[in-house]
């Protein structure tokens, strides 16, 4: 027979029960899952510094980063004979981000079966496969570095900080039709441009939101003096802008937009570019913020799902020496934290870490003017976070 006193008894001990499963699964911290593809050049070696960061910063918030390397480039052809394997792809499938290195080879090789179309079919393809629309590339010129950036002197001494919003799934690079085609004289080659409204209203929305968080003015860069798809690019920004009252928004023209990041680049905030102009413009930004190796990039899905990877490219005469500046690859793994985890004081755990190396000016590689190879650069960011915290190794 069974008494309402041991109903109640039974009650009380499966809620108690339960409430410690859930008191347990609190305590455990959650998994992220990454996928690792370093790929190529110096991809490896920058990679190794990035991971370094990221085990620091997960033994002092308890953190638990599961990450699964993969193949990809050249380094993915000589195994699978693909650039984008199917293991890479699924190993990506099943991860909450991607943290990218480099892919590609030397110049001189760029027809050789491993490298031929090495970027479209693994990395354009990654984009396309992911919906990765929307890549934001944060350009900042320390003033410390004022000697390595291309700009005169006195402008650099101001330093500066640039968001470069690019649209990344469209555009000239993924526009129908593309093709080569005939023989002789007559034989021709051809991209077409082409963006629809909700391309450009979509990625114009993550530019206004962001200029929301920062000082409020947008630059549209286009050619619509020249290019029909891009009055039409200007007619659908000035649409989205109006949505915005709070932010300045100013269109300028591609090649005026070249010229006035040499002459005055503290005027820019956020800059919004289509696919092609975005990929030129963030490499001058590169170059006047005083090397490539410092600027990371965030490529992000609607629905959260990103994939991130430095600027820069493999650069391959410098790798397996030590050269290489993992900063980039460092910061891309912050923007992770942040965009993809919401994991924002970790994020600025690192970003903090670096602007105290890069201020203090004693442990830089050599395209910083310093002396130190990449893992030395790696090992003091992860031991500046060290000291930001309260564990000791």
């Amino acid at each position: 027979m069974i008494t309402t006193n041991m109903v109640t008894t039974n009650m009380v001990t499966t809620n108690m029960v339960i409430n410690n499963m859930i008191d347990e699964m609190e305590k455990k911290p959650k998994q992220y899952k990454i996928a690792v593809l370093a790929g190529d050049g110096i991809g490896p070696e920058v990679m190794t510094e990035a991971l370094k960061v990221l085990e620091a910063i997960s033994r002092k918030y308890s953190l638990d980063f599961s990450y699964t390397e993969a193949l990809v480039g050249g380094a993915a052809y000589e195994k699978y004979q693909s650039h984008l394997p199917e293991f890479t792809l699924n190993t990506c499938r099943n991860s909450d981000a991607i943290l990218f290195g480099s892919v590609g080879g030397p110049v001189d090789e760029q027809l050789n079966e491993k490298w031929k179309g090495v970027e479209v079919n693994s990395l354009l393809s990654l984009r396309k496969h992911f919906g990765l629309f929307a890549n934001l590339r944060p350009v900042r010129l320390y003033p410390q570095l004022a000697s390595s950036s291309t700009l005169r002197s006195d402008i650099a001494t101001n330093g500066f900080d640039i968001l470069i919003v690019r649209e990344l799934t469209g555009g000239i690079y993924f526009g129908q039709p593309k093709g080569r085609e005939g023989a002789g004289d007559s034989e021709k080659a051809y991209d077409t441009m082409v963006y629809n409204r909700m391309e450009i209203t979509r990625i114009a929305k993550i530019a206004f939101d962001a200029a929301l968080r920062r000082k409020r003015v947008v630059h549209s860069v286009d050619k619509a003096n020249v290019l029909t798809t891009m009055v039409f690019w200007r007619e659908v920004v000035e649409e989205v802008a109006k949505q915005y009252p709070e932010v300045s928004y100013e269109p300028i023209y591609v090649d005026n937009a070249a010229m006035q990041l040499t002459k005055r680049p503290s005027d820019f905030d956020v800059m919004l570019c289509g696919n092609m102009f975005g990929d030129i413009l963030s490499d001058e930004a590169a170059a006047i913020a005083g090397s490539i190796g410092l600027l990371p990039s965030a490529s992000l899905s609607e629905k959260g799902f990103g994939m991130y990877e430095p600027s820069g490219g493999s650069a391959p005469d410098i790798a397996g020496k030590g050269l290489a500046n993992p900063i980039a690859q460092i910061l891309s793994a912050a923007m992770m934290l942040r965009y993809s985890f919401g994991l924002n004081s970790a994020a600025d755990d690192i970003e903090t870490a670096v602007d105290i190396l890069i201020s203090q000016g004693k442990i830089l590689t050599p395209d910083l003017g310093g002396n130190n190879n990449t893992s030395e650069v790696g090992t003091a960011i992860t031991q500046n976070i060290m000291q930001l915290t309260d564990y000791a190794d």
